[in-house]
């Protein structure tokens, strides 16, 4: 069963899984925030450098696993595989979109 997801966000998980990080400005906004392992990364060149440093670090891909939509929020429930302990993980992702693009993420396992 695939899961439907809005085109932001499709395309991040495109991008997480082919390492193509030099698509980054085609899903988020220029002032997008990320949350992710107690760390804030602000603006498109940080969660670039965030996204390549993470995908050096644990080699990771993520399997969407379940979408709900409300109050202004997109919590995507994926599978996350790696290189960490544990690993594969169910990890939460909570976007917010705005104007066709991520305008924050925050990343809980």
């Amino acid at each position: 069963m695939s899961i439907q997801l809005p085109a932001p966000i499709e395309r991040y998980i495109q991008i997480e899984n082919s390492g193509a990080l030099e698509a980054v400005p085609e899903c988020f906004a220029t002032d997008a925030i990320v949350h992710d392992e107690g760390q804030t990364f602000e603006g498109v060149a940080a969660i670039r450098n965030w996204m390549v440093a993470t995908k050096k670090k644990y080699g990771h891909t993520v399997a969407p696993l379940e979408l709900v939509e409300g109050g202004g929020q997109s919590l995507l429930k994926a599978r996350l595989a790696g290189s960490f302990p544990g690993s594969p993980i169910t990890v939460n992702f909570s976007f917010v979109l705005a104007g066709g693009k991520i305008h924050s993420l925050e990343i809980r396992s």
